[in-house]
This record gives C-alpha cells, structure tokens and sequence, in this order.
C-alpha cells in the first residue's frame, strides 16, 4: 500500500496560477474527498497527482517515491496510477474485455476476469459499451483503473452522469471494494454528500487552497470558518455573544458552545440540533411561525420565521407529518454550538 503525500505545492497552466502551497496526506489504503466548487482547483490536483501536469513548485510523494519535485517528473505511464474518468470514457470499437485490457501486457485475460468479477462485469465481458448503462460503464472503467493494480486510484466526479439511486449504490459498491483491495484513492467531487458518505477524509479547496482537511464529521461538525460550515450541509448561523466559560447566547436562547467567542463573535449549528414544540411551549427561549416545509421522507427541513424576523432552517425526523406553513413553533437547541470569533456573515463559501 502507499500513501500521498503533497507539499508546498503550486501549479497552474502558464501565467495562470491555480494551485498555491498545497500541504496534503492520503494514508495508505484510505480514501480522499476533494470537495469544491467549479473552479476550486480540484481538477488541477488530480492532473498534478496524475502526471499530466507538472507542478510549478513543491513536491508530490507516492510512498517513499518522489514523483514530482525540484529535478524530478515521473511521467503517468511510470507512476502506477489508475485514472476514472467522469464518463467512463470506454472505447466504443472495443468490447468491455478489450477496455479492460487496454495497455496491459499480452497474455494478461486472466486479470481481466479477475477485475471483471470484482465489479460484478463478467457476464459482460464482450458487450460493447454502447449497450451497456452508465452505472455499468463506470465499473467498467473502474476495473480498467484497478487492472494494472495501480498504487493509487484518482476518481475524476465519476457518479456525476448517473441518476441518484444508481449514484448512491455505486459509490458504496467503489468504497467497499476499495477499502477491500487497500488501494489509495483520491476522489474529486462538487457533491457533499458524496464526499461525507464515501471518504475516510474530505479536504475543502477553495481557490486553489485547502482550507480544511479532518474527517467527514471534523469538518461537518467542526468547520474551519463559515463558508465552509456553509458549503458542507445546511447550516444556522447566528451572532451570539459569550455568558458563562464554555457558553453562548443568541436568538434561540443560551447552549454551550466549542471555540473561541468574542463578544461580536458568530456560532454555526446544524439545521437537526433545532428542535421544534408544537403546539408552542410558552417558556421556550424562541418562537416563530413555519414559512415553507420541504418534504424529503425520510425527514424534513422546514424554514421558520423567528418572532424577531430571524429565519432559520429546521430539520425534523420523518415519520410523522411536519408542522405545515403558517403554523406556530417553539425552537430549542441540542448539543453544542461551533463559535467562530467575528460576526463573518459574509464569508464566502
């Protein structure tokens, strides 16, 4: 197993700098989210850690193997990298076998029905991918990545083209078998909730910069500063100011919080440490009335019109119906709160 190790890394595509003094670690055998916007950069990290493109400074390890640096540029075909790609990208005059073996050496049919059986693809071996749907073109395309038996695997937003159920089975199917095989993956996506249910670590790239690394619930429950608490699920963000050590007061009333709070300072809650009373509980800190409910099954998220004009969104259980619009609520908070110092409500996600 190897890992990746990235430092003071910069690149960019001429004058164009879009990458700037990245530092980032993908332990062996775990899986990286890259999360971000268009734009952010991601795509640029992968061509980097791919060999298509070499950086401008800084330095890129595979194990103990420098692969990028000062002096040195190892190119794709050297590095032991399995690439997929968002569409598959099969080739249309070759048969799901014939993709597979695409580039490994003569004799190798035997690791193609291996890797075939590991995606559940061996009924398929001689179907042409014109015939084949987009879930199953992508494990194609993933056996072909995992053929070779790269060192690590880089995952180009390979669920994008694929309806929600099919995206949902398929990157828990591609987690598993990779956590199975021990294989370092890199997977760049603009989905959040991809990111927080397939990755063992989520790094936030904004701009060309990392301005967050920690596992999924380290940066859902912990985020570095309010645009990422916005950009990573729904988020209630309020000013508060501090009371006693460890607290905070605001519109909802006073619960503890985890951070540094100025007295001009902000916390950050997740829509499902709001809990609702209806009917209205008359000693509760906040009340209001719920403009728009929507639906989702399994829960809810309501946004509800605090007393003060406050709006803040509501996550409930499903199960039961939600409370519908214009009826009054009480609001109370459970857990703790992330205080950030400053009233940043600007900051851009």
């Amino acid at each position: 197993m190897t890992s990746v190790e990235v430092r003071h890394l910069s690149a960019g595509y001429g004058p164009v700098r879009v990458l700037e003094g990245l530092d980032l670690t993908v332990p062996s055998g775990e899986l990286l989210a890259v999360l971000g916007v268009s734009g952010a950069g991601k795509t640029t990290l992968l061509r980097v850690l791919a060999g298509f493109l070499r950086p401008t400074a800084g330095q890129v390890r595979f194990g103990d193997r420098v692969v990028a640096g000062p002096g040195v540029f190892v190119p794709p075909e050297r590095r032991r990298v399995g690439i997929v790609p968002q569409e598959g990208a099969l080739f249309p005059h070759l048969d799901v076998s014939g993709n597979v073996a695409f580039g490994l050496p003569r004799g190798s049919q035997a690791r193609v029905d291996e890797v075939l059986d590991m995606v559940g693809m061996r009924d398929f071996a001689h179907a042409r991918p014109h015939d084949l749907s987009g879930g199953q073109q992508q494990r194609v395309a993933l056996a072909r990545a995992l053929a070779p038996e790269p060192e690590v695997v880089l995952l180009d937003e390979p669920f994008t083209a694929l309806d929600a159920t099919m995206r949902v089975r398929l990157r828990a199917e591609v987690r598993d078998l990779l956590r199975d095989l021990g294989t370092t993956a890199v997977l760049v996506t603009h989905d959040q909730e991809e990111a927080l249910s397939t990755a063992d670590l989520v790094a936030i790239m904004r701009d060309g910069v990392l301005v967050q690394v920690g596992t999924p619930e380290q940066v859902y429950d912990a985020p570095a500063d309010l645009g990422v608490a916005r950009f990573v699920g729904d988020a209630v963000i309020l000013a508060a100011t501090p009371t006693d050590a460890g607290r905070a007061r605001c519109v909802l009333g006073e619960f503890p919080v985890r951070g540094e709070l100025t007295e001009s300072g902000t916390v950050i809650l997740r829509p499902e440490q709001l809990v609702l009373s209806c009917p209205v509980d008359p000693a509760a800190p906040a009340q209001g009335v719920v403009r728009e409910t929507s639906y989702r099954g399994h829960d809810a998220l309501l946004q509800v019109e605090l007393d003060d004009g406050t709006r803040v969104p509501v996550r409930v259980a499903g199960g039961s119906p939600p409370p519908r619009p214009g009826e009054r609520v009480s609001v109370g908070v459970t857990g703790q709160a992330r205080a950030l110092p400053g009233n940043d409500s600007n900051h851009p996600a």
